[in-house]
């Protein structure tokens, strides 16, 4: 199998035949011709396969009123006592809201809620106690607000409370492969979806995780989850891809694919990042404690966006945003 990758480019000095990466901000005239048993090659971006050149380029559509020809940021909200960076700070619904309200007002267009920490060595947490944590949250946000919700899941049992208490989104850090039955719900019920790749659950996944080519084998798993979902009726325009930065990564696995996001786009969904806070983050940038890891994972956000990424998950919004912000009036000249 052959893989492609566009280089892309943000230069304002565009040639004539260059393609528009993703219907977004970013463009691209060379593609990185990429095997597994030799070396790669850069091609001229005409060359690439037509099918693969159409996925490249084609806007993404909207997903739950997102609109992807410019960078979106999802704000974090986790409502568990043990998430990595901040655990049990917005359990209750009034604290949940409070923290939405501030995190729309620095800039998300879409909260991702969590009833179960993924960190590193956490363990499964019963399904009534997840809905317990999110579905009341929920309600209590959409009663005053109609911000786009996603459910950050693995169960369909928390997705259907999710989805029944407001949410628009289910995403799933098991690539819907945990629950048989989540993926069949959200066909179902026409929810958009983020499938993201992760080797083993979250009690077991740092323990020496390995790869023939970290950036294809994923994409190879990404490919064939998307297949399986397209089969059960979700459509390809409402599936979001992620690469799952530290989900059964190493440091190295994580800077490969951070190194290599833009070929997700021969997928022909959108990308999420989700980088935020993460170990690697602190190890290379010498933050110890996660919530002191804001400047690296804004520098980390901004590779993202520089490679085409339509959604960044993150937890400081407010400093991403402004960050951004300062990205595209000093990169592309424009002040959104």
């Amino acid at each position: 199998m052959i893989y492609y990758r566009p280089i892309p480019r943000s230069d304002r000095a565009r040639p004539s035949g260059a393609y528009t990466l993703a219907g977004g901000w970013l463009w691209f005239d060379q593609v990185e011709e990429i095997h597994r048993d030799a070396p790669a090659r850069v091609i001229a971006a005409e060359d690439t396969p037509a099918e693969i050149l159409s996925r490249m380029t084609a806007p993404r559509t909207d997903i739950a009123r997102l609109q992807l020809d410019s960078p979106q940021l999802m704000g974090i909200l986790n409502v568990t006592p043990d998430s990595f960076s901040d655990g049990g700070q917005y359990n209750a619904p009034a604290a949940a809201m409070a923290r939405t309200q501030e995190m729309i007002a620095h800039g998300a267009v879409i909260i991702d809620i969590g009833g179960e920490s993924t960190r590193p060595g956490a363990e499964e947490v019963d399904i009534t106690e997840e809905i317990n944590r999110t579905a009341p949250v929920i309600s209590a946000i959409r009663k005053n607000s109609d911000v786009p919700i996603s459910i950050d899941t693995r169960k369909a049992p928390v997705a259907g409370a999710a989805h029944k208490a407001g949410a628009n989104l289910v995403n799933d850090v098991a690539g819907f492969t945990f629950d048989p039955d989540l993926a069949p719900y959200c066909a179902q019920q026409n929810l958009p979806v983020c499938v993201m790749h992760a080797q083993g659950t979250p009690e077991i996944m740092q323990n020496d995780p390995r790869y023939d080519n970290v950036a294809l084998d994923i994409y190879d798993y990404l490919s064939d989850r998307i297949d399986v979902l397209v089969g059960l009726g979700i459509p390809r325009s409402q599936i979001i891809t992620d690469p799952g930065i530290g989900f059964g990564k190493t440091l190295d696995h994580n800077l490969m694919l951070l190194q290599n996001l833009a070929l997700f786009h021969s997928l022909g969904c959108p990308i999420l990042l989700g980088a935020s806070r993460k170990r690697f983050i602190g190890t290379i940038g010498g933050a110890e404690e996660a919530r002191h890891r804001a400047p690296g994972s804004i520098a980390v956000a901004l590779a993202g966006v520089a490679q085409g990424v339509q959604i960044l998950r993150v937890h400081d919004v407010g400093e991403t945003n402004e960050a951004l912000k300062l990205w595209q009036a000093s990169t592309l000249g424009s002040v959104s």
